[in-house]
C-alpha cells in the first residue's frame, strides 16, 4: 500500500509539473523580420511563415509578426522588446540566443560582370566585395579583406559596371531579384560560394527561452518525420535536411 500511495504522488507531482509548464509557455511568439519577397512577406505568406507556423502553432501558440529592416530585427531582440528575430546566421549577433536547429538555408551567391574570372572561396580575397550592411559575411566566408558595406539594394548593377566592386554578395532570391532590373541579364553571373544556416535569434527572457526550447523540441520531431520537406515543396525551395 505504501508503494502505491508513493506512485500516485509521484504521478500527480508530474502531472502538476506538466500542468504549470503548459501554463507558463507563452500563447504567442512575437517575431520580428525584414520583408523577403515569398518568404516573409508583411501580410503573413511565404516560406520561412508557414515554416514557423508548422512550427508553433500545433503546440498552440501563434505568429505576431512585425516587419523592419534586418538591423532593426536585431536591435528588437537585443532590447527584448520581441521574442526572436527571423534569419540569422549563428552567433551572427550580440545578446541574441541562438537555437540548436536552424529551419532553413541562405544560398549565398556573388553577383558580377560575366566578364570576370568566376571567384571562388579560395580567391574571394583578390576582389573588392560589397553586400548590405547588417549581413556581417566577413565571418562567415573565408579570406575577406575588402569589402563596402551599402545600405540598400538599389543601385548595385551599376556600381558593379562602374567599377566600384567587383562582386556583390547575397542570398540567391535577392540576387535573382536585383538582376531583374538589368536591361541586359548576360552582362552578369552569379556564382555560387556557400550554404549558410538560418536561425531564429531569440531574446534573453524568460519567455523567449521557453519558446527556443519549444522550437528545438518540435523542429526535431518535424525534421526526423520529414513534415517540412512539403512546405519547401510548395515554395519551389530546397530541402536543407537531407543530411538528418
Amino acid at each position: 500500500m505504501k508503494r502505491y500511495w508513493l506512485v500516485m504522488v509521484f504521478a500527480l507531482f508530474c502531472s502538476l509539473a506538466r500542468a504549470q509548464d503548459a501554463a507558463t509557455l507563452p500563447s504567442v511568439i512575437h517575431l520580428a523580420s525584414e520583408e523577403w519577397e515569398d518568404y516573409t512577406a508583411a501580410d503573413g505568406h511565404g516560406l520561412a511563415w508557414d515554416l514557423l507556423r508548422e512550427i508553433f502553432e500545433p503546440a498552440g501558440v501563434t505568429l505576431d509578426i512585425r516587419t523592419v529592416p534586418y538591423t532593426r530585427s536585431v536591435g528588437l531582440v537585443q532590447l527584448q522588446e520581441v521574442d526572436a528575430l527571423v534569419g540569422s546566421y549563428r552567433d551572427e549577433a550580440d545578446k541574441v540566443l541562438y537555437p540548436h536547429w536552424n529551419f532553413d538555408s541562405d544560398h549565398i551567391y556573388a553577383l558580377g560582370l560575366a566578364s570576370n574570372p568566376a571567384p571562388t572561396l579560395a580567391t574571394l580575397g583578390k576582389y573588392r566585395l560589397a553586400w548590405v550592411r547588417g549581413y556581417r559575411y566577413e565571418n562567415y566566408l573565408p579570406n575577406i579583406h575588402r569589402f563596402n558595406q551599402i545600405e540598400r539594394r538599389t543601385g548595385i548593377l551599376s556600381m558593379l559596371k562602374q567599377g566600384r566592386a567587383d562582386f556583390y554578395i547575397d542570398a540567391l532570391t535577392e540576387i535573382d531579384e536585383v538582376l531583374k532590373n538589368a536591361t541586359d541579364q548576360t552582362q552578369y553571373r552569379s556564382t555560387h560560394l556557400a550554404e549558410l544556416p538560418l536561425f531564429l535569434g531569440f531574446a534573453d527572457t524568460p519567455d523567449a527561452r521557453l519558446l527556443m526550447a519549444l522550437y528545438d523540441q518540435r523542429m526535431e520531431v518535424l525534421v526526423k518525420s520529414g513534415k517540412l520537406k512539403p512546405i519547401f515543396e510548395r515554395w519551389k525551395q530546397p530541402y536543407p535536411f537531407d543530411a538528418n
